[in-house]
Order: C-alpha cells, then structure tokens, then sequence
C-alpha cells in the first residue's frame, strides 16, 4: 500500500503512526546538536514545515515515552547517526503560540494564559517531588489562580523539571511572533510587547536550567526590546546559509515524491508553480502545496491563505504611487531592487520600504540575488504567488472577479459600451476607488489588467511609441486577436468627462502610440480613452 499524504497533520509522531509520507528531515537534528549556539531562532514563511519540524524535535529529545518514541524514528536519517544516543535524553517543554490570536488584549492574555496552564498539566506528575513553596508557585499557574506568575512560567517550569530529572532542559517555543504580529494588527501592541517582552528573555535570558532553546517564526522583531540582552541568540532566516533546506523541500525531495506517487510526469509544470523560494543559496518548494498538489493531482493555488494577508493588504492599501509602480514590474515578470533588513520592525511598515520587507519574510516575493549589504533583487517566486495577487489584489482593490472579470470579458469581446457600463459598476460599488485620486485610479485598474491578462497579452504601461507614451497598451500574444491602446486623463468636472475622453482618444491617434501593431500582423487595433472623475468615468473608442 502505498503511503498517505497527512495534509495538515503537525505532529511527528501521528505522521509516522498513520504512515504518511514523510519528507526526512532529521539530518538536521544531527546539525542541531552539533550546533553549540544556545537560542536558535529560525524564521521562514508559514506552511513550511516549522510545526511538524518542532514536534519531530520534541519527540527526539523528550525523555517521557523515549522507548516508544525511538520506535518513530526507525529508518530515518538520525537512528544511523552516532547522535542517535541523544534520543530521549532531556526534558522538552513544547508551546506553540500560533492559536493566541485574538482582537482584544484582554482575551489573547486569557488565551494565553489557558495555553499556559495547558503546558503545566502535562507536567502534572511532578508536583510529587516539589518543595511547598515551588508546589504552590505551580499550582497556581496549573489551576489559573490568582497570582499566578505567568510572565516567568517558562522558566519556572525549567526550574522544576531541572530538579525532578536532574537534567537541563530543551525549551521549543513555536510561532513566537504569531500574537505580536495580531497584537500590531488589532491595536493593542504595547500591551502585547510589555507582557511577551517579559515572558521569552525570563525563559532564555536568565535561565540557568536550559539547555537549549528554539524559536521559530515569520519575521525576527526587532528594536522593541524582545530579545534585548540575549547576546546568546542566533538568528538563521531567509538569508542565512546555515540550516537552509531545514523547512521546505528541495529539488530532490520533491522529485522523490513525485515518482513514488507516479506523478513525475508533471515535474516542469510542479516546478512552475511551487518552485522558486530561495532561502540562503537554495532554491526550496512550498510542502504544503506540494503535498495537496499529490493528493488532489490538480495544479492550483493551495497555500494562498487570504485570512492571513491583511497586513500585507492594509500597507498596500496605504501605499505610494510608486508601491504601484514597483508591483507592475514584479506582475511584468521584472525584478526591482530594494534593502531589506535581516531585522524586521513593525515601525517600518509605514515607512516606504515596509511592504517589501513583510512580502519577503512572508514569501510573497523571492531574493533573486544580494547586491550589496542588506540589499537584494526581489521577484515573484512562482506562478502560485502569481495567482494570489491576480485574484487577491484584484478583490482588495478592484471590488471582486465577480466585477473584475466579465468587465475584462467585455473589453476582450470588443463590447467597449459594456466594459464602460461595468468599469462605472465597479467605480460606484469600489468606496476605495473615491480615495485614489488621479494617477492611483489609473494605476489599479492596470495593475488588475496586468495580472488578469498576463497569460493572452503582453500589458506595458508608459512605453516610449510614436511620438509620445502611452499609458497602457495590450500586445496579444495570439495575433488574431486585437490589440489595445489605453490613454487614461482626469476631468476637473463630471460635465467635462466626454470631452477628457474624446481628448485622451485624439491623443493615441496623433502622437501614433499605435504604429507598428499592424506590421507585427495584428489586424484589428482599439484605440481607447479613458476619463475619471471621482466615482464617474467615461470611454471613448475607435477601432483601426
């Protein structure tokens, strides 16, 4: 029988009890150890393999069930290495932050705090073997009374664990930054920083009891003081060298995969669409869209996750004129060129460069290549981020593909009468079209026919043709069909939109932005002009 695909399973030990297929990534357990750095923070994009891979650790390391835990290892990387005799050998304190999302602080800090009280109770046992005092702290935390102690429970807990093995103790923290990235969104970041501030340098700053600890996330925040005297603490991100297949999946692995599922067949086109991430030297593929992809056979878009964009979405929805500029060349296929810190800072996200940072940690955007210190050549990695910002993007700013799509439909048709019935729609429905003023306007409705487009027609914007440039034109890659010239001009008045339009239409034809379209064999050319003003738009057009 052939093993099963366990999507969304997390825990090691479920994967192999099922008999999953398992992407063998205990190597790294091996690197781990030899690795003497005392905190180890790794950050890599969601869906790559950051739980499954600290539970794996957990049930290594855990000297609860090491007998019948050292079974779950069986076959794999670490059972032939001569690390193998650190299986089961240390106390692990396992938390994961991911599920402390919440809008008010009130209900993350009591969510929290369960989380918490969760952890104490499966350490129950050992209250047997605590002095009065420590029984008390304990119990205090475990029942939730008042009084706890829960910004120094973490370390609490080593200490304890310390005295009833006898043995430092490996402290796995999961999604760390998971409530301060909620906690930023929601409005309640202080709150958030001041008590979390306090509950990771208590456990890694200060804890004589620890032997190790490990952390994983998204994004390494920085400059609002969480790690502030950790000298002890190494940061391996997307840039790092170091530990840079540890999550995702390499060629290799896929290509493994593939074949034992008999689907190596659609290599290229698995390549096309889940390939291209780069973390430190290596290229890396999603295994979330990997796995789905084997179970459903279906190339799609499986880890676009629209619930968890909405901080990339806020900061594009106050972004600049030039934000837009830079995403048409990230959607012509083009790379642009920004600095990008290996420490990120929600204070940066207002600022000009921040939506860069935050699409790169996420994996929205790739590093193609590092061009001088901290700064880098980003592109979209493959063709299923593609896919996020053509109907992500195009929901956000364009009402939906409800609207977006027979518009474009009309417009492809050379039903000119109804894509300007439907453009009028979408501009009346669309509240965030009455706040992009003059060029904004322009900008996100190309930047939806960019992306919508992208497979049948080759969209510039700006280009340099007859005598002037025009401000959008649609090349078709198949030369049956037409081509497009678009001039776009704002009116100062409502009355004055057909005569604009009639202007922006006389423009294409006497600076001749469409010479050159017929000698290509494109025999049907629509020339169209385009005005706004506010939530009204008119359009004019002939046809050559």
């Amino acid at each position: 029988m052939k093993k099963g695909i366990g999507i969304g399973i997390e825990d090691f030990r479920e994967v192999i009890r099922e008999d999953c297929y398992y992407f063998d990534k205990t190597n790294y357990i091996e690197e781990l150890i030899k690795d003497k750095t005392k905190i180890k923070l790794f950050t890599r994009p969601r869906r790559f393999g950051k739980t499954l891979n600290m539970s794996t650790l957990k049930y290594f390391f855990d000297i609860r069930n090491a007998e019948e835990n050292k079974k779950l290892f069986k076959d794999l990387y670490i059972e032939k290495s001569q690390y193998f005799k650190e299986q089961g050998q240390y106390p692990v304190i396992f938390i994961t932050l991911k599920d402390t999302k919440n809008n008010k602080w009130e209900e993350m800090l009591m969510r929290t705090e369960s989380l918490i009280s969760d952890v104490y109770n499966e350490f129950e046992y050992i209250r047997e073997k605590l002095n009065e005092k420590d029984l008390i702290e304990f119990e205090k935390i475990w029942l939730k009374k008042d009084g706890a102690n829960y910004e120094s429970a973490l370390k609490l807990l080593s200490e304890y664990l310390y005295k009833y093995y006898q043995k430092e103790v490996i402290l796995l923290i999961d999604e760390y930054d998971s409530p301060l990235i909620t906690a930023n969104q929601c409005g309640y970041y202080k709150e958030a920083i001041n008590f979390f501030r306090n509950f990771f340098s208590s456990a890694l700053k200060t804890n004589s009891y620890l032997k190790t600890g490990i952390l994983t996330g998204i994004v390494q925040v920085a400059k609002e003081g969480i790690f502030s005297g950790l000298n002890n603490v190494i940061t391996y991100n997307i840039f790092k060298k170091d530990f840079d297949t540890f999550f995702g999946l390499t060629q290799k692995e896929v290509e493994e995969a593939l074949k034992y599922f008999k689907l190596e067949y659609k290599i290229e086109e698995v390549r096309k669409w889940y390939d291209g991430y780069t973390f430190g030297d290596k290229e890396i593929y999603n295994p979330w869209s990997i796995l789905n992809f084997i179970k459903e056979k279906e190339l799609q878009a499986y880890w676009v996750n629209t619930s968890d964009n909405a901080l990339i979405y806020d900061n594009l929805e106050n972004s600049t004129i030039d934000t837009f500029n830079e995403l048409e060349t990230l959607f012509e296929g083009k790379e642009i060129k920004k600095e990008i810190s290996p420490f990120f800072t929600f204070e940066e996200l207002s600022k000009f460069d921040g939506i860069w940072q935050l699409m790169a940690y996420n994996g929205y955007l790739k590093i193609s290549k590092k061009l001088d210190y901290d700064e880098y050549l980003l592109k979209i990695p493959n063709y299923e981020i593609q896919t996020f910002f053509r109907k992500g993007f195009i929901d956000k700013f364009l009402v939906s593909e409800n609207q977006f799509n027979p518009m474009m439909r009309a417009l492809l048709e050379g039903n000119i009468e109804e894509f300007e019935k439907r453009l009028q729609n979408i501009f009346l429905i669309n509240t965030s079209f009455h706040d992009l003023k003059g060029e904004k306007v322009y900008h996100s409705l190309f930047l939806g026919m960019l992306i919508w487009l992208r497979d049948r027609y080759e969209v510039t914007s700006e280009g340099e043709r007859g005598y002037g440039r025009y401000d959008a034109l649609l090349t078709p890659l198949n030369k049956i069909k037409p081509a497009y010239v678009f001039e776009f001009k704002v009116s100062k008045t409502i009355k004055g939109l057909s005569s604009k339009a009639e202007e922006a239409l006389k423009q294409i034809k006497e600076r001749k932005y469409d010479i050159g379209l017929k000698e290509k064999g494109i025999t049907k050319v629509y020339r169209i002009g385009i005005a706004f003003k506010g939530k009204n738009v008119k359009v004019k057009y002939e046809i050559v």
